[in-house]
């Protein structure tokens, strides 16, 4: 059985956005697609006329739009080789997903956000639940992100956080796949002159062997401004964030300064987890 990419729907043109930047990577990759939408445990039900006949009904309606709509946007024949399925599950989107997940090989989630053109954030968000609850690589899509047939990859850490097997996996995979020759490393620090070792940058040579890898040093008060500085001068296509509950990335996640990050940059997003 494939792996695959899982992409999240509720319908949206964010999400249609996400479905198709995930079509296109499934095809380099080799990879078949889910797409899953989760009904909420009270959607439908109606206290007054509510009884089993209803509201199989009802999830029968939901599971017919939803393949409906994932056809909108996967049934042109340059997607032909791809194999894309759907599910609707009932329960909150943290349960569906981790019970898909559980049972299934997924290599990544895929999950659209507004971008700049519309809400301000993702934190308490759906999405911004899934990054922290979840340690799957998930790839954000920004509304206005397109994929780039070689993607750009550009790869900030602090070094204090390890990449899972998992991750250098999916990493590694999607820079050969991409036929991505360069990963340009953005070493953030919020410490004046600190930089990195040299020991940092050879561990992580040693596990991306594959890609030539371009290190820079940013230091900066404001991790997200430094970040965001960086990629406005460099060409970025597909950000990678490492996650862990004590470094920088971390805790852009648990304030608003993510938001300068998710929806001004209009780049996809890769979190990464340790």
């Amino acid at each position: 059985m494939k792996k695959q990419l899982l992409v999240a729907s509720d319908f949206s043109k964010c999400a249609g956005n996400a479905l198709v930047y995930a079509m296109k990577l499934a095809l380099i990759l080799d990879r078949d697609i889910c797409v899953i939408h989760a009904i909420h445990p009270t959607e439908g039900i109606n206290n007054s006329t509510y009884n089993a006949i209803f509201i199989e009904a009802y999830y029968n309606n939901k599971r017919q739009a939803l393949k409906e709509w994932t056809a909108g946007y996967t049934s042109d024949s340059d997607y032909a080789d791809v194999q894309v399925t759907t599910l609707c599950d009932v329960g909150f989107l943290r349960t569906v997903i981790s019970r898909y997940v559980t049972s299934n090989p997924v290599e990544m989630l895929v999950m659209g956000i507004m971008g700049s053109t519309g809400i301000s954030g993702i934190v308490g968000s759906n999405t911004s639940m899934i990054v922290t609850k979840f340690k799957t690589p998930t790839l954000i899509i920004p509304l206005e992100s397109n994929f780039s047939e070689v993607p750009m990859i550009t790869l900030a850490t602090d070094f204090t956080t390890r990449l899972s097997a998992e991750d250098v996996n999916a990493l590694n995979e999607l820079t050969q796949a991409a036929g991505s020759d360069k990963i340009q490393v953005l070493y953030v620090t919020e410490k004046p002159n600190e930089k990195a070792t040299v020991n940092s940058e050879i561990r992580l040579k040693e596990l991306l062997p594959q890609t030539d890898l371009e290190f820079h040093n940013i230091q900066n008060s404001s991790a997200s401004t430094g970040i965001l500085q960086f990629i406005e001068t460099h060409k970025t296509d597909i950000l990678c964030l490492v996650k862990h509950h004590h470094n920088i990335v971390y805790r852009l996640f648990t304030r608003s300064t993510v938001n300068q990050v998710m929806n001004k940059t209009v780049k996809a997003i890769l979190v990464l987890h340790e």
